[in-house]
């Protein structure tokens, strides 16, 4: 497709000057002429993304349509938008982008060639196109590639400001999906991780239609792609960090489809949180996150040494690393895998209640998708003093526009036919609530992962939980014994109890709310 094709086709005009599918190198080359990034003294490329340093769930909307009416999920998470009002704002950032350098990477989502879905992905700045080439699938053949034909065109515009009051939005930053239009329309926002949501949040629409599973999560498998794993999480459970194991291979680090033929990953790249990330703690991230190629976000560097300061927080909790996913030693070339032999569900339990480990009935299992548990602590948030529990329906509900019983049905399908094992892993505190407990040492949460992946966890005896209902193993190689029983490492016995009846109740209140029936 040539530049006036192009044009006709969304309607663009007068752009300087056009680039199409630049390399890494030269994308590099762009953004540091245009002050966009800095080159850091490892070959990574860092850059600041100004007012907002995490997603603005408040300014995503997706246009009601004919399409969409009857289906999404309307609310708080999936905002109605008008198609007039979309149809002007869309016309004023198309009118922004005039006059100006416009950098297009043609890509897709979904390895699995059934389901693939051509993305055109164009940014009125470099860095973007580079993001979007890290954490998309690239049609390795530049002939492919001239002639990859769109099924879906995000229209990234950072430095454009909508008017509220005029435009419809809730402030001057908007992502807003249009399936009728298959656009993606993003401005005022310089957070990479809106486009890849955005992407994330068309695939959980769409997948369903052709009976394809989408999960917020992780996955990988051992010696035989059969042997495969998944792992649901909200950030900061250790999704990316539990599935990247040296002994068995990464199809992906954040999201999946899970088809007739087994799990496959949505994206190329990882997406990875990197504060106070360390070579000995994570060592396979904390290299990809220095390579060349890969950009970091919001990370402090030094201006004159350019050497990279992970433990620095003073812009933000949430800097990233975005990078190919070849990256990483062990990622499997073919980003897909068997049915699930076992699903582990990630949580940071501050309250410190939940064991380290618990097997789940498919009863259960279904429980805990739904609910989607984790907890956030003081200084995550402003406001924020004590312990508060959170929960994320399908461990992904801002990026889910159906309702989430929907996609809880087709989960309670995969796991009645395949009957994988299902396990609640906690890696938050143990032996009190924080600040008082401890946080449970990252390396006792790989062992009790590799003895689930081993088979050797499912062989244990097992006793019944008395609040919460699940079987916790009574032992699990190399851990302490005591510290697979939460209500044996806290001093307070009764205050335990207490605190696990507040959170036991806590769940019921919020699964009432999303249960089947």
């Amino acid at each position: 497709m040539n530049k006036d094709s192009l044009f006709e086709m969304i309607q663009l005009k007068n752009v300087t000057q056009l680039y199409w599918d630049l390399s890494v190198a030269e994308l590099y080359e762009q953004a540091i002429k245009r002050h966009e990034a800095l080159l850091s003294a490892s070959g990574s490329l860092v850059f600041h993304t100004g007012q907002y340093k995490g997603r603005t769930p408040k300014d995503k909307f997706i246009v009601k349509d004919q399409q969409t009416t009857e289906q999404v999920d309307w609310g708080k998470i999936n905002q109605p938008f008008d198609p007039l009002s979309y149809k002007r704002l869309k016309s004023k950032v198309l009118s922004y982008l005039q006059d100006r350098d416009l950098f297009i990477q043609r890509c897709y989502a979904c390895s699995n060639p059934n389901h693939r879905i051509n993305l055109w992905i164009l940014s009125e700045r470099p860095i973007y196109s580079l993001f979007s080439r890290n954490l998309f699938i690239v049609e390795k053949d530049p002939e492919k590639r001239k002639y990859l034909l769109p099924d879906f065109i995000l229209i990234h515009a950072p430095g454009f400001r909508a008017d509220p009051e005029t435009d419809k939005t809730q402030s001057g930053a908007f992502i807003i999906l249009n399936f009728d239009e298959k656009m993606i329309l993003i401005g005022g926002t310089g957070y990479a991780g809106e486009i890849k949501k955005a992407v994330f949040t068309v695939l959980n629409f769409l997948l369903p239609q052709k009976g394809v599973f989408p999960m917020h999560c992780s996955a990988n498998f051992g010696k035989d792609p059969q042997d495969s794993a998944i792992f649901f999480g909200l950030s900061g459970t250790g999704k990316t960090t539990l599935s990247i194991d040296s002994t068995r291979y990464l199809i992906g680090d954040d999201e999946h489809g899970w088809d007739d033929s087994g799990v496959f990953n949505v994206e190329g790249g990882c997406y990875a949180k990197v504060i106070r990330i360390s070579k000995e703690g994570e060592p396979e991230i904390y290299q990809a996150a220095l390579r060349f190629g890969t950009i970091l976000e919001n990370v402090i560097i030094n201006p004159q040494t350019r050497e990279i300061d992970f433990n620095d927080d003073s812009l933000t909790e949430n800097t990233r690393a975005a990078f190919p996913i070849e990256y990483i030693p062990n990622a499997s070339g073919q980003l897909a895998g068997g049915h699930p032999k076992n699903i582990i569900m990630l949580c940071c339990d501050a309250f410190g209640v939940l064991p380290p480990v618990a097997k789940l009935n498919p009863e259960q299992a279904l429980y805990y998708f739904l609910l989607g548990y984790t907890a956030k602590i003081a200084g995550t948030e402003t406001g924020i003093q004590e312990p508060t529990a959170v929960f994320s329906p399908c461990f992904g509900s801002p990026f889910l526009p159906l309702p989430p019983k929907a996609y809880a049905r087709m989960f309670k399908e995969k796991i009645e036919k395949h009957k994988p094992n299902v396990w609640l892993l906690n890696t938050g505190w143990t032996g009190g609530p924080y600040g008082i407990g401890k946080r449970i040492a990252l390396e006792t949460s790989r062992r009790l992962v590799r003895a689930i992946l081993s088979g050797e966890l499912a062989k244990a005896d097992f006793i019944q939980e008395e609040y919460f209902h699940f079987s916790i193993p009574q032992s699990s190689p190399d851990v302490p014994t005591e510290i697979l029983h939460p209500s044996k490492s806290w001093k307070d016995l009764s205050q335990y109890e207490k605190t696990a009846r507040e959170l036991q109740a806590l769940f019921e209140q919020n699964y009432h709310t999303l249960s089947l029936t």
